[in-house]
């Protein structure tokens, strides 16, 4: 044989055990996945819910007017401090002013009628008991002169005059009651004519007091939008009066944010927040729930759904108050706020990425029999829903091999999650890729890939 064609013979035969070689490689990995893992370990996690909403001070209101009239003096401006009891604006008070000074007048003359009843009946009074006395007197002369007359020692003359006088005085003491009673009346009419005419003046005076508007409380003036000269109206069933000014108590600053509904139930009372406000973008505030909605607020129109006529699906949140800790003293209301409210605590817990937890459908987990998946051999309809049931868990390492194993979550946190039973500190789970874990299959043979993906435009 020519060394030529024993040439070809060998590379010949070494291209088939090459090819023998390759084959048997290719079919010891068809059907492995390569995957990305990480560890089960400990470490503390934290759950929290974020809401944006904005700047409030704790205590605020909204001074509107009282009266109808024209502003003749504004004390304050925008931006001023003010204290309790302060005047802050002057509306005309003309006709207020006068209605008060006859009031007055009419108080003090009714004042004085009733002095002049009381004194009348004084003297009714007085007028009585000396009738009643003059009463008395003549009955005992009338009897004795009965006596006298009897024993026939007195004139039949005088017997008639002691009987006309004791007459008369009887008839002065029913004059003199009768007196009495209406000098009691007028007197009575008298004090209910001043209790009116006070009645009036208090009525009055009210009137003029709403004229001046003073500062119920210390605070910040912090919206002023009239001007001295503009004419205010109050407000009237449906129509909203004006609203002269804007006083907030800026010692306790709150952030009002919203909640959605499907977080406010792990929302408690006195739990911690961090506050972050557009205004301050470096800087994080901290505070604590101090108050939360009872009531659901439809999130496009505002308004509570104990307002709300008409059934709705639309998402509903729930307003949480957030008081701030040391706020700074330039911090205004209306600023745009977020919380971020730690709603759960655990130190030392068990967590894994959250992105390594997946759903299977419990008929995936088990294998197939005679051709047939579980779902496939369920006899009844029964057995067809359980086999249907989804199933949370994650793919553990075991022999190269990803066995997906059912566990139970607890808290969540922003990177993290709680794993409360199913894995064990130190075990090897499938972190990745996204679409591996959608389509990896249990018991499914895996190769670990833990490099770091290179970016576009990495040339090395």
């Amino acid at each position: 044989m020519k060394t030529r064609t024993k040439v070809l013979v060998a590379i010949a035969g070494l291209a088939a055990v090459v090819m023998i070689v390759v084959f048997s490689v290719v079919q010891s990995r068809k059907g492995v996945v390569k995957v990305q893992t990480g560890r089960v370990q400990r470490a503390a996690i934290s759950a929290a819910v974020t809401a944006s909403g904005e700047i409030r001070p704790k205590n605020y209101v909204n001074i509107d007017a009282n009266a109808f009239g024209k502003i003749i003096k504004l004390f304050v401006k925008e931006g001023d401090r003010v204290h309790k009891g302060q005047m802050l604006a002057q509306i005309e008070n003309v006709q207020p002013d006068s209605d008060v000074q006859a009031s007055q007048a009419a108080l003090a003359a009714s004042k004085t009628d009733y002095e002049a009843a009381l004194a009348n009946l004084n003297a009714s009074q007085a007028d009585f008991e000396r009738a009643k006395s003059d009463q008395e007197h003549g009955r005992l002369d009338w009897e004795r002169a009965q006596e006298l007359y009897r024993e026939q020692l007195i004139a039949k003359q005088d017997y008639d005059t002691k009987k006309a006088a004791y007459d008369s005085a009887n008839a002065s003491l029913v004059s003199a009651q009768t007196k009495v009673r209406q000098a009691k009346a007028q007197a009575e009419s008298a004090a209910k004519h001043v209790t009116q005419n006070i009645a009036t003046l208090r009525h009055a005076a009210d009137v003029l007091d709403k004229t001046e508007y003073r500062a119920p409380f210390s605070g910040v003036i912090t919206n002023l939008p009239v001007r001295e000269g503009e004419t205010v109206v109050i407000g009237i069933q449906n129509t909203p009066g004006s609203t002269l000014m804007t006083l907030a108590d800026n010692s306790v600053i709150t952030a009002e944010v919203k909640v959605d509904e499907t977080d406010i139930v792990n929302v408690k009372l006195g739990q911690p927040s961090e506050i972050t406000i557009d205004a301050f973008p470096r800087k994080k505030f901290r505070g604590v729930v101090t108050e939360i909605g009872e009531n659901a607020i439809l999130r496009t129109s505002g308004l509570s759904t104990a307002q709300s006529t008409t059934g709705s699906q639309e998402a509903r949140d729930f307003k949480v108050t957030v008081t701030l800790e040391n706020p700074p003293e330039n911090l205004r209301p209306g600023l745009s706020a977020t919380a971020k409210i730690t709603t759960a605590t655990r130190e030392a817990a068990l967590v894994v990425p959250i992105q390594a937890l997946t759903i299977r459908q419990r008929s995936e987990l088990e294998i197939r029999r005679g051709g047939k998946s579980s779902v496939e051999a369920a006899s009844t309809a029964q057995d067809q829903s359980k086999a249907k049931e989804e199933v949370q868990g994650m793919f553990v390492i075991r022999q190269k091999k990803a066995v997906f194993i059912p566990i139970n979550t607890g808290i969540t946190g922003t990177t993290d999650i709680e794993i409360l039973d199913g894995l064990k500190e130190g075990d090897e789970i499938v972190t990745g890729s996204y679409k591996v874990l959608r389509t990896l299959r249990n018991g499914a043979s895996v190769k670990i890939d833990n490099s770091t993906p290179k970016h576009a435009g990495d040339n090395s």
